[in-house]
């Protein structure tokens, strides 16, 4: 799948993806909420013969005009990327989003992007999406632009789940804070997942016998400190079940940066450099602070036994998981 950066005179749309269906919006999560919008777009595109199109933004919009408080993504754009190729979009449009582009006016943006860039023969999003100068584009402005520039609009309603509330990425990071990955896999329909470099850290783990593959997440992370259980998928597609510490290592150091160190399940490899994308199936328990490091040890042992019985029932809870975290 491509990913395209607008930038009208070094990447032209090609003419194949001309006159597809935009599936649009910042698709945070990609949760079960957003795949109603994008199950949508799909079943238009077969349904016409024309290309599959995600048109979505970069940065976050709440984290340009909130520098201070970035937002925590819960799929940053290349794992949102993979997410989206999974479900069957043939390119992902990243354009960029700054205090500029959000004064553009609602029209310019339908002229501009929708109109002249994508050609677009259908635009398919949430029924509360706003664009333009002080949102004054919404649904009525864009099924009247839709009916002057000759492209369908298909608004879809807020997704409920068995409970009749509204899935939202809001939602999913409040259950992510209090440790709840599996009711937050629940509203995703797949296991959250982070992805990035295996980084060095104090090596510490490989002296008491359970080295960590090692990732610094972002300060924004919401996710709540504990040990979990995780799946580790390599760059290369191989995956590996292990256990996770997410947190700042009291027994160890003061005051450190939080820190994912996954102990991978009978792997003896190195893993520095590598891009790795960690799955998490259940929370085990609370970080704490042991006296000394053989308590440390003797938990550690503890928590692998525990992860091994958690992942060995484990099932993918639909297609999307299946592909991302099995």
């Amino acid at each position: 799948m491509t990913v395209f950066h607008r930038n009208d005179k070094k990447n032209p749309l090609p003419e194949s993806l001309r006159g597809g269906v935009i599936a649009i919006g910042n698709f945070d999560g990609v949760h079960r909420g957003h795949q109603t919008v994008l199950a949508r777009a799909l079943e238009l595109s077969d349904q016409r013969g024309v290309p599959a199109l995600v048109l979505t933004f970069e940065p976050h919009p709440r984290s340009v005009f909130n520098p201070d408080r970035p937002v925590f993504r819960l799929t940053p754009a290349p794992l949102r990327a993979r997410i989206l190729e999974a479900l069957g979009f043939h390119s992902v449009i990243e354009y960029p989003f700054d205090r500029e582009f959000s004064q553009r006016s609602a029209e310019e943006f339908i002229q501009s992007i929708l109109v002249d860039w994508l050609g677009a023969s259908e635009v398919v999003t949430g029924f509360d999406f706003h664009f333009g100068k002080g949102r004054e584009g919404g649904p009525a402005f864009l099924m009247d632009a839709g009916g002057r520039n000759g492209f369908g609009v298909t608004l879809i309603d807020a997704f409920r789940d068995e409970g009749t509330d509204v899935v939202s990425s809001s939602r999913i990071r409040g259950l992510l804070g209090n440790g709840e990955v599996a009711e937050a896999a629940g509203l995703l329909g797949y296991r959250f997942t982070v992805e990035a470099e295996v980084i060095k850290g104090q090596q510490l783990g490989r002296t008491l016998g359970y080295p960590t593959a090692n990732m610094a997440l972002p300060p924004e992370a919401e996710l709540k400190p504990g040990i979990y259980a995780v799946k580790l998928r390599r760059a290369d597609g191989r995956m590996h079940d292990g256990v996770a510490s997410f947190g700042y290592r009291p027994t160890v150091t003061d005051n450190g940066a939080a820190l994912l160190e996954t102990f991978v399940f009978d792997f003896s490899g190195d893993l520095y450099g590598e891009i790795c994308a960690v799955s998490f199936f259940g929370y085990l328990r609370p970080e704490l602070k042991f006296d000394g490091l053989d308590p440390l040890v003797a938990q550690i042992r503890r928590d692998e036994e525990e992860a091994r019985a958690l992942l060995s029932g484990v099932r993918p809870i639909g297609e999307l998981d299946r592909r991302i975290a099995f």
